[in-house]
C-alpha cells in the first residue's frame, strides 16, 4: 500500500516553488488547511488522514499534513492536480 504525503505548502499560492508548491499557480489556492485538504481527498475517492502536530521541513509554522492511503493507482503529480481543482471549487 502507497502512503501519500500532501503538505499545504504544495498547494499554496502564497508559497514558491523553492519554497515547495507543487501545483501550478493557477491551480494553487492560498493558505489551504489540512481540513480543506482532508476533505478533497475524500471527494476524490481516497482515504486522509490528518496528522496537526507536523511541519513541512521548509516552514517554521505547524500547519499539520494529510496521508493518503489507497492511492495504488495515481500518481502523485495526477492526485495533487484532483485536490487542487476541488480545492478551488470548494473555495468557489
Amino acid at each position: 500500500m502507497v502512503e501519500n504525503v500532501i503538505w499545504p505548502a504544495f498547494l499554496d499560492a502564497e508559497r514558491s516553488r523553492n519554497e515547495g508548491r507543487r501545483v501550478s499557480l493557477d491551480q494553487a489556492i492560498p493558505d489551504p488547511t489540512v481540513d480543506e485538504i482532508a476533505t478533497a481527498v475524500q471527494q476524490v475517492g481516497y482515504d486522509a488522514v490528518i496528522e496537526r502536530d507536523k511541519t513541512y521541513p521548509r516552514e517554521y509554522e505547524q500547519r499539520g499534513r494529510v496521508l493518503v492511503k489507497n492511492a495504488d493507482d495515481a500518481t502523485k503529480s495526477d492526485l495533487l492536480g484532483a485536490v487542487a481543482a476541488y480545492l478551488q471549487a470548494l473555495r468557489a
